[in-house]
């Protein structure tokens, strides 16, 4: 499968690289000048009314995006041009929408929290290194559905063994390796 917008990337269950071990990275965009996307399955331990010092906003985690400017906050929804400018990066995912909207938004409903993910810091990857790390099988692309994206309801460590499950064969056995195998 090639890599696109919209694509997600699954590490290979022995990936050293602890920034990535066990990681879904959704690619939000896809171009000749590199790759750019977010890690959907590291949860951290502050919330965006933490990170931002506003209690209007829900007390819901931030996700560790990738290691590249982990000082930057990032978004995405999936409620489409209510938020402008949005780029569709898949059905029912939207990236690159104005901050404040989308803070104003949760400010006045916190319950729409459910229609986002917020990220610190990103993933990215310069011209060739991505289809290098392919070609090392560091990863295997695949599809996810929106719902998994915004799911809060599952938990963030279970994201990664669901998705290589998906993948069915050889990856669905792997899918519940340790992630040490000298320790097996």
């Amino acid at each position: 499968m090639e890599i696109a917008a919209g694509k997600i990337l699954i590490s290979d269950p022995f990936l050293q690289d602890p920034n990535f071990a066990r990681s879904i990275v959704l690619i939000t965009q896809h171009n000749e000048e590199g790759s750019f996307g977010f890690v959907l399955n590291n949860n951290i331990d502050l919330s965006i009314h933490e990170a931002l010092k506003d209690d209007k906003l829900p007390n819901y985690n931030l996700y560790q995006g990738g290691p590249v400017e982990i000082n930057t906050l990032h978004f995405l929804h999936s409620l489409g041009s209510v938020i402008e400018p949005s780029k569709e990066v898949m059905p029912g995912v939207w990236w690159g929408a104005d901050f404040d909207k989308a803070l104003e938004i949760l400010r006045k409903s916190p319950d729409m929290m459910t229609n986002f993910v917020f990220f610190m810091g990103y993933s990215g990857w310069a011209a060739g290194q991505l289809a290098d790390e392919l070609e090392e099988e560091a990863w295997i692309v695949s599809d996810i559905g929106s719902k998994m994206v915004f799911s809060h309801e599952v938990d963030a460590n279970d994201l990664w063994k669901m998705a290589m499950k998906n993948l069915g064969g050889k990856y669905a056995v792997l899918a519940d390796s340790p992630t040490d195998p000298s320790l097996n």
